[in-house]
């Protein structure tokens, strides 16, 4: 597909994406995936000037104004923002516009939260709500007072016996729905068979545009205000001003919202606010920054759609669009192999990001996606990047399905896949690809905690020859490692010291290092306090393991057949022959947390996950992935997720935050 041709694909793309967002009030995908093509269209166009039509998403604002909808032609113009995304580019837009005005050299500044909702301008004529116009393309709107009337945040009339009493007084910002909100709203609409929304912002936008207010009444919105306007510009003279002034008046502002006296100090706000925005109860990608002086923003004027005064400063998103080059295989530990996507590099999240999850071959099917695909990837925090969905629309022909290969990349022996599950798996125990996932996994932070047995080091071991399976890393000497490129004489006695510090490991860890296909942490925990000994595990039958609180059959089953495996007999023997000891269990692991169980939600300051799961299981704890009936409570951390919260209500839950967890474990 040449330049000409990709450049036709997106734009047209683009506009039913606008159609679907303005429109139809059904969007199809976050704005994280518009910008990403949007760029790249304005990408193709700077380069090939004369492939610029009017009808370009990059010649325009935004969408068109619903037709059910009045419209109203606005006042003064609502103005898009200009992104940027690095200190660097922050620096140079105070550059330009130092070179405009030099009094921009001694201005402050005015950050906030940038929301991501649905921008609204409510007009008041002599203190009372007369309109509500969306923002429509900038210049023309839609007249939605009836609906915006039903939200209870927008003030009837405003409070206080100020100037803005007097006149026509212009109030803009976003209407939102708080993430907690949207949670309940989206799986009642799932329970009802409804179609669900993507995001809160979708919803929001959807539900404003609804032709009856009492759908909009029956639906949590939230008018949270950013400007103010008179007629007399020297009313109100600063940003700062106009917030206070908002807030006497009777409107919700952002109250994280603060006075910047610098460069410096415009980088250290959007350090604080990169991890702790996810704590808002509304969804935000950034900050909004402008010159404070309200003069001077206006002296500077506007450069196509944007004020020259203001930018907004977009943290990485979690969504991208890219290029899907290959697909291959990847062997699991447990032998699951999983297809991987090669991609064209691009960022996401904040990394750069150049293979994601396709997770198995159904998956492919299901979702469509071919090799050479455009596709759109998701990556949240530290979540392995995954393949959400192939822009269909921009296929040129030259696509071609992933066939799933019949034998293992690693050791040319048969993939099989057991019936009823739709993963394929390698059975040879002895692959490669096997082995140095499973010596990983043993030495892992969640298993035994090995320091300093990372990825590089285990394949280093296995490519010395050194080690061939888990027992092996207890007979590894100081004199074999100093032998190898990786290690000097203090790195080797590291770690040949802290290998031999975990001979002695809970049984519990221990059972959880082996690998034991089904057997995670909890399961791990729940078969220690039930058999209290490694011999005992051993010797038990089905029946036996099916009567352990949370082991099923199919679990019972896999635990049962990995101790009939011979080469796991003689692994197990290879332990004992190093000294390799688990302790044995005395009495079931109670404590004050017993009969309680917790799920973590969001980032931790205090311990990492892991280390909360360890001190709550050793005060008798439960410490559980995801929120069920029986969940006593959930921990909120940084980055909190919306869909557990959601759970949590729904079960009863009691949501707790990280220093009620804290006094627990005191």
């Amino acid at each position: 597909m040449n330049a000409s041709e990709r450049a036709k694909a997106l734009r047209a793309q683009l506009n039913e994406y606008s159609y679907e967002y303005y429109v139809l009030d059904k969007p199809t995908v976050s704005d994280a995936v518009y910008d990403g093509l949007f760029r790249e269209l304005k990408a193709i166009e700077a380069e090939h000037p004369n492939l610029i039509v009017p009808d370009s998403p990059t010649q325009r604002v935004g969408g068109v104004a619903v037709d059910g909808f009045e419209k109203v032609a606005h006042q003064t113009r609502m103005l898009s923002l200009n992104d940027v995304f690095s200190a660097e580019e922050v620096q140079a837009w105070l550059e330009r516009i130092t070179k405009l005005d030099d009094a921009v050299s001694q201005a402050t500044f005015w950050a906030d939260i940038k929301m991501d909702g649905l921008a609204c301008s409510l007009i008041y004529e002599d203190g009372l709500l007369a309109r509500a116009v969306t923002r429509g393309d900038g210049f023309i709107g839609e007249d939605v007072t009836s609906n915006v009337k039903t939200i209870g945040s927008v003030p009837l009339a405003l409070r206080g016996d100020t100037l803005c009493n007097n006149g026509r007084t212009e109030v803009r910002g976003e209407i939102v729905m708080y993430k907690k909100d949207f949670e309940i709203l989206n799986t009642s609409l799932e329970q009802a068979g409804e179609k669900t929304y993507a995001n809160p912002r979708n919803l929001a936008a959807g539900t404003i545009r609804q032709l009856d207010p009492s759908v909009v009444a029956g639906r949590k919105l939230y008018f949270r205000a950013y400007d103010i306007l008179r007629d007399n510009s020297a009313d109100i003279q600063s940003q700062a001003a106009a917030y206070s002034t908002m807030h006497e008046l009777g409107f919700l502002v952002n109250t994280g919202a603060t006075l910047l006296g610098s460069y410096q100090d415009i980088i250290a706000f959007s350090e604080q606010w990169r991890d702790k925005r996810h704590n808002l109860p509304f969804n935000t990608d950034g900050l909004v920054v402008k010159i404070n002086d309200r003069a001077l923003y206006e002296r500077l004027g506007v450069v196509g759609k944007n004020p020259r005064g203001a930018i907004a400063f977009k943290y990485p998103a979690e969504q991208a669009t890219t290029k899907l080059k290959d697909i291959f295989i990847s062997i699991g530990r447990t032998g699951a192999a999983t297809p991987v996507a090669v991609l064209d590099p691009v960022v996401v999240a904040g990394s750069t990001v150049q293979m994601a999850t396709l997770h198995n071959e159904d998956e492919i099917i299901r979702k469509g996606i071919l090799i050479g695909d455009t596709i759109i990837i998701h990556k949240a925090g530290d979540i392995i990047p995954e393949v959400v969905e192939p822009i269909v629309a921009l296929r040129s022909g030259s696509e071609r399905a992933f066939v799933m290969p019949l034998n293992c990349p690693d050791c040319d022996q048969p993939l099989v896949k057991p019936e009823g599950e739709v993963v394929w798996r390698c059975a040879n125990n002895s692959c490669p690809a096997r082995t140095w996932r499973h010596i990983q996994h043993f030495a892992s932070k969640g298993a035994l905690d090995i320091d300093g047995m990372g990825e590089k080091n285990v394949i280093a071991l296995i490519d010395a020859g050194l080690i061939s399976d888990a027992a092996d890393l207890y007979g590894v000497k100081k004199e074999q490692l100093l032998g190898l490129d990786r290690f000097a004489d203090l790195s080797a006695q590291n770690l040949v010291d802290a290998i031999a510090a975990k001979k002695n490991p809970p049984l519990a860890k221990f059972l959880f290092a082996l690998g034991i296909r089904h057997v995670g942490a909890q399961t791990a925990i729940d078969l220690a306090n039930a058999f209290r000994s490694l011999d005992a595990l051993s010797a038990a039958n089905i029946e036996a393991l099916s009567a352990v609180d949370g082991v099923g059959e199919v679990v019972a089953e896999s635990i049962a057949a990995w101790f009939a495996d011979e080469e796991n007999q003689r692994l197990l023997s290879k332990f004992a022959s190093h000294g390799v000891v688990p302790q044995e269990l005395l009495a079931p692991q109670t404590g004050p947390l017993t009969g309680k169980s917790f799920v973590i939600t969001g980032s931790l300051a205090s311990m990492s996950r892991e280390q909360a799961a360890d001190k709550i299981r050793a005060l008798g704890g439960t410490f559980q992935s995801s929120v069920g009936k029986g969940t006593t409570y959930l921990v909120a951390g940084g980055s909190v997720g919306a869909s557990k919260l959601a759970k949590a209500e729904k079960f009863g839950t009691e949501v707790i935050d990280e220093q009620k967890l804290l006094a627990m474990l005191d």
